[in-house]
């Protein structure tokens, strides 16, 4: 595949490479040193692009908004715009409409302020010579693909999650972060929270003695058009570029299900719900348990299907010893699946967040948190009034895109860093491998394998179309 910038032609690995020498170069000098690419004064704005202007990018936008110090110079998306008004983000959103809200907000701050706009991200690249920094908010299949591009050029990059599509992109990713030393986020906004933080230190500290098993859930899901390709034949809607939507993905015919939202439903574009959800809904229990790889992992669900993601599933993962942390068993339930109702809950007492939560199961009692990173609570009422909290010893922050402009600065990396972001990441997407392979795994971490599964080899690596492989 052959991409033409400004006239001139060159081929994806050919445009890599080019990127890849430029990145290494500048890894020469120190940051204090450099100025320019993967330096930003901590006086001065970071100048950032936005790749991926649906409703998450919007959002994303619109808390960018509030640094006063960040400022959006360009947005892309093969997506001209696209009507969100009947999903959770409401309103209109894709290029053209973003882009007329950035330039909105900040021409009343720079008169005539113009943001520059893109269809495909590598032309934004060649082209835009000032960008500090990257926020990605595409669908998950071109989360990898981005993020690895933008690093190798140096820039500080911010994704949305699930961080990468695969397993072998998750550790692709830690490792470009590892390479180039800029500024990483992942977009798990509830893991820069007080409450995330003080259910850590309330686990550390022992509040219901050794953790042995953890359920947690969500009612996401139900985003397929039923089994299998959509069916029929349906025009490219104008302002769409189908070709570029897709991606590392093999051709397809468009279908409406697929553009602005429901790609979450299908394989070839979302992770389902444990992708959408339990990156929040179990961020709690990665962080304070240290859970990194599990011995087991297995997965069952209604609907099971090669194509469209599984309305709703149970998967259930099984870790060693971790240290002085004993074994522990981890169950994740989605699309209005849930967890028995803990004896001890009252009967009119909401679990957790009600549509999501989790439950820590201690030898001394259970502890319940909402969705999200939520605020935790002993149950019964009686031992949490009988708790007798411990200091904070995890820094607070400041911020979930505010932690990440102060990296980009300069300052301590941001909490859900690309290193943590794929460790979380890479964890939901083995329940996906166990579910679609419908085997009880036995995963080899290092060597990077599901031992009694060779069919596995295929969803930890997808395959992708030529010249656009995450390199």
């Amino acid at each position: 595949m052959k991409t033409n910038f400004d006239g001139m032609t060159m081929s994806r690995r050919q445009f890599l490479s080019t990127t890849t020498t430029v990145a290494a170069a500048l890894m020469v000098a120190p940051r204090h040193v450099l100025g320019g690419a993967r330096f930003v004064a901590p006086s001065e704005r970071v100048h950032i692009a936005l790749i991926g202007a649906g409703g998450q990018g919007r959002t994303n936008a619109q808390a960018l908004f509030r640094e006063a110090d960040a400022r959006i110079v360009a947005v892309c998306d093969p997506n001209d715009r696209s009507d969100y008004e009947p999903y959770y983000y409401k309103g209109w959103a894709g290029r053209s409409p973003v882009k007329a809200e950035i330039e909105k907000h900040y021409g009343a701050q720079v008169p005539g302020f113009r943001c520059a706009e893109y269809e495909d991200f590598r032309r934004m690249f060649e082209r835009e010579k000032g960008i500090d920094a990257v926020l990605c908010a595409t669908p998950d299949h071109l989360h990898a693909l981005v993020s690895v591009t933008a690093m190798r050029l140096g820039k500080h990059v911010y994704c949305e999650k699930p961080l990468t599509h695969n397993v072998w992109e998750a550790r692709l990713v830690a490792r470009v972060a590892r390479e180039t030393g800029v500024a990483t986020q992942m977009g798990n906004h509830g893991h820069s929270g007080d409450g995330i933080r003080t259910t850590v230190e309330w686990i550390r500290d022992g509040a219901i003695g050794a953790v042995r098993e953890v359920e947690a859930w969500s009612d996401a899901g139900h985003w397929a058009l039923g089994k299998g390709r959509p069916p029929g034949t349906h025009p490219v809607p104008t302002g769409l570029n189908w070709d570029l939507w897709l991606g590392p993905r093999e051709a397809r015919p468009y279908h409406p299900v697929y553009v602005p939202f429901n790609w979450r439903g299908y394989w070839a574009f979302g992770t389902g719900a444990i992708g959408d959800m339990a990156i929040h809904n179990l961020d709690p229990a990665v962080w304070a348990l240290d859970l990194s790889a599990p011995l087991t992992v297995e997965a069952s669900g209604a609907g099971i299907d090669a194509e469209a993601t599984c309305p709703g599933a149970i998967y259930r993962y099984q870790f060693g010893a971790r240290g002085a942390l004993p074994p522990v068993k981890v169950t994740w339930h989605d699309g209005g699946l849930r967890p028995a109702r803990p004896d001890a809950l009252d009967d009119d007492d909401m679990m957790g967040g009600g549509t999501n939560g989790i439950l820590f199961h201690g030898d001394r009692g259970i502890m319940m948190c909402a969705g999200w990173g939520g605020a935790p609570r002993i149950i019964p009422d009686e031992k949490m009034d009988a708790y007798r909290r411990p200091a904070k010893s995890i820094p607070r922050s400041n911020g979930h895109h505010r932690d990440w402009l102060d990296a980009c600065k300069g300052g301590p990396p941001a909490s859900s860093h690309f290193e943590y972001g794929a460790r979380l990441t890479e964890l939901m997407l083995l329940g996906n491998v166990a579910l679609r392979t419908g085997k009880k795994i036995r995963w080899d971490s290092v060597a990077m394998k599901a031992a009694n599964a060779p069919e596995a080899d295929a969803l930890l690596k997808e395959s992708y179309r030529p010249g656009w492989e995450p390199a």
